[in-house]
């Protein structure tokens, strides 16, 4: 089992500055996750909230459960210290994700206060930022 945790404004792909995002809803971001994870022999589980408390526990669930983490979590990745902390707690591997290059955009975006918790990170390679971490969670997982 592996989650794949989304945050803030990811169920709007497709409508959501499409010149950032790409024009893929976020029902096409959940089926590319769950046939990558199916292709890897993985059950992928793909959430997605606007809710930080929501994430929060869910990412609670994950350490208590010790289930490995893709994360995006948008706009929290700059200023989210609860979730930060969530995360620290983790008891498997964390792949924070991106699908525009956050170091290419507004100054703002340029710092992830969940970098230095996660394993690592991948970033602005659109839908496939998510295929590129299941496959290294997947080597992770594995080894």
């Amino acid at each position: 089992m592996i989650y794949v945790l989304n945050g803030p404004n990811l169920a709007r792909l497709g409508t959501r500055e499409p010149d950032v995002y790409g024009a893929e809803t976020f029902e096409d971001l959940r089926a590319l996750c769950v046939a990558t994870g199916r292709e890897l022999g993985l059950h992928v589980e793909v959430r997605q909230t606007d809710d930080e408390a929501e994430l929060v526990g869910w990412i609670h669930e994950a350490a208590d459960g010790k289930i490995p983490v893709v994360l995006n979590p948008a706009a929290f990745t700059h200023y989210s210290y609860a979730l930060r902390d969530a995360l620290a707690q983790r008891t498997a591997p964390l792949i924070e994700v991106h699908i525009s290059n956050p170091a290419a955009r507004e100054e703002f975006r340029h710092t992830s206060v969940v970098a230095a918790v996660a394993t690592g990170t991948i970033a602005g390679f659109g839908l496939q930022s998510y295929v590129l971490a299941l496959r290294a969670m997947a080597d992770l997982i594995n080894k």
